[in-house]
């Protein structure tokens, strides 16, 4: 299977009517392995700065997470393995496998809760297949 197909099929994919507005796998080095056509252009620091909120967790709280130039809030994620945000009606959910993040960006009327399901049982997949 394709990296471009798990976007496609499972983070792009459709629950309960509602789906993620746009979604991305990004190696840990900042490459693209694959992503939605609807996700930001990004700058190569935010997906630093993301990734060095995982190692040292809490880093990205006073400046908030930043992506494709959108600021989002932090709120309460799990310490080195997701980190979660908000921006008015929708927010971002980002977890880290050993070798990629897994990006999902959602707004209403999908729930904060559905895109942390459809992205998290993706990275917890990839995780237990070595990814």
């Amino acid at each position: 299977m394709s990296w471009q197909s798990y976007v496609d099929d499972h983070l792009m994919c459709d629950i309960d009517g509602q789906h993620l507005s746009a979604a991305a796998i990004i190696g840990l080095d900042g490459s693209v392995w694959a992503q939605s056509t609807t996700f930001p252009q990004y700058k190569p620091e935010e997906i630093t700065a993301i990734t060095k909120d995982f190692d040292e967790p809490g880093s990205l709280a006073p400046t908030g997470l930043h992506l494709g130039g959108t600021k989002y809030m932090v709120i309460q994620g799990e310490p080195g393995a997701v980190i979660r945000g908000k921006k008015g009606p929708g927010g971002i959910t980002v977890k880290k496998t050993n070798l990629a993040l897994i990006f999902g960006i959602y707004d209403e009327p999908m729930t904060p809760g559905q895109c942390n399901m459809i992205v998290e049982r993706l990275g917890d997949y990839l995780i237990e297949q070595g990814f």
